[in-house]
């Protein structure tokens, strides 16, 4: 499955860390139902497109947020 594979390429660091991170929030019932972090905008907006398929129902936010405030 792609995010799988998504995921598998960050554990072993795939790309380069920027100092900018991408947060992705999927919201249900206005509450926060999961948060992915991602290194560029682009892997952020590919998989909240495949998310927004699978659960139309949800609403989907991306940020750009420090890695400083992810990682210490």
């Amino acid at each position: 499955m792609w995010l799988e594979k998504l995921e598998l390429n960050r554990l072993l660091g795939g790309k380069a860390m920027t100092e900018t991170m991408w947060r992705c929030d999927q919201v249900r019932a206005g509450q926060l139902y999961n948060r992915m972090m991602f290194d560029t905008k682009a892997e952020a907006e590919q998989f909240m497109q495949r998310m927004q398929q699978m659960e139309p129902d949800q609403t989907f936010s991306i940020e750009a947020i420090e890695a400083s405030q992810v990682w210490n």
